[in-house]
């Protein structure tokens, strides 16, 4: 049988571990029962390596195939959300406020399946390192794993892939492209530094809310004035928060957002113009701003050519070339395996997570659920990808 009908054999255990997952959601760098879920599943299945020394709760497993050749690299996350999940099945979560409302449930049951397979036909060349990744959900994960803990140093790798479920692609469908594909995510924190008094002299203060509105206003027209208006970019200030009566100028203002681009250039310039802009903003008034950046931040995810043209050949064998959509436009979004890609070549793409109905509910929603359908096809391209690189 090829993999796809193996895998297809293989449904019903994949469907139990997938929903069991889904039970049981743990937050980023809590994942201590999913970590025993993979280690132990992983052992079952007989890969050679099991390391979980990197990023607190992850997992890296190798498998080693039948002749030499490249290192090939799979990734999935293994996080949840904190939402409170309204779905009424039967898998539904059972702990109060989290969820798995981003599909890494169903990517984590895929890396076990293709894990399964690769590790009892080993008909492939080189070597396969598995990386059950914690903490994407925005709380560093792979910046843990990749930059702090040199996972790539330890298993270096020839090339990574990893996949992402798109619940508004139909199953059966993969969407993959060349260049950048999802953008990067940068925090930005700034607190305006006034001089509190009665609201009724505002002469004898310094009101770091007309500060605060100012800045607000500077960075918009920083964005649409000082940066090429083709390139891809949203400064989005989300937050404003100042005092907390009505009759009190307060001492200081705070506002926070978010930076998004497809393109490091205009990531590191935009940055620069924000750290030039908000303290003199705020020295125009008489009165001081700090800003900075992070915690957590993530680059641009940028696929490198070959290996999404690889991906493109392995999901076309899948699925037909019909089935592939290669104009999909670069998300706003962001992900962490950029992290990855910055240290080597590879490939982010999406697989359809779309059912029959017309309106399917988007990822990070409380009604969310992932698409239990396209395991076989997920994991399948994930061993194919591997074997790719024997031919």
């Amino acid at each position: 049988m090829s993999p796809l009908e193996t895998l297809q054999s293989w449904q019903e255990e994949a469907r139990n571990i997938r929903q069991s997952i889904h039970k049981h959601p743990e937050l980023g760098f809590e994942e201590q029962q999913t970590q025993k879920t993979v280690v132990k599943l992983l052992e079952d299945y007989g890969v050679d390596t099991i390391d979980t020394s990197f990023a607190k709760t992850g997992v890296i497993a190798t498998i080693k195939g039948t002749l030499p050749g490249k290192t090939i690299g799979l990734r999935a996350d293994i996080d949840a959300l904190p939402i409170q999940e309204e779905n009424t099945f039967s898998h539904k979560s059972t702990l109060v406020g989290k969820m798995h409302a981003c599909g890494h449930d169903g990517h984590t049951t895929m890396l076990l399946m293709a894990a399964k397979y690769l590790a009892k036909h080993r008909q492939f060349s080189g070597k396969v390192i598995l990386f059950f990744q914690p903490a994407e959900e925005g709380r560093g994960g792979a910046e843990t794993m990749v930059v702090k803990d040199k996972v790539l140093e330890r298993y270096p790798v020839d090339a990574i892939y990893a996949m992402h479920n798109w619940p508004t692609l139909e199953a059966g469908k993969f969407a993959i492209k060349a260049g950048p594909i999802m953008a990067s995510s940068d925090r930005i924190y700034i607190r305006v530094h006034g001089k509190s008094g009665h609201a009724a002299q505002p002469h004898n203060t310094q009101d770091p809310l007309l500060v605060a509105t100012q800045i607000y206003q500077g960075i918009q027209g920083l964005v649409a004035r000082t940066i090429d208006p083709t390139a891809s970019l949203v400064v989005a200030i989300t937050q404003m928060h100042c005092g907390d009566t009505t009759n009190v100028i307060a001492d200081y203002a705070d506002m926070a957002g978010t930076i998004r681009t497809h393109d490091e250039a205009v990531r590191t310039d935009i940055l620069q113009k924000l750290s030039q802009l908000v303290p003199l903003m705020a020295e125009a008034f008489g009165m001081s701003a700090t800003v900075r950046f992070g915690e957590i931040s993530h680059p641009v995810t940028v696929n490198s050519k070959a290996e999404a043209e690889r991906a493109i050949d392995v999901a076309a064998a899948l699925v037909g070339r019909e089935n592939l959509v290669l104009d999909i436009k670069e998300q706003m979004t962001s992900e962490d395996f950029a992290f990855f890609l910055e240290k080597v070549p590879g490939c982010y793409l999406f697989i359809g997570n779309g059912k029959s109905d017309n309106h399917p509910v988007g990822l990070h929603n409380s009604k969310y659920d992932f698409n239990d359908d396209i395991i076989p096809l997920g994991a399948s391209f994930l061993i194919e990808t591997v074997r790719s690189y024997s031919k």
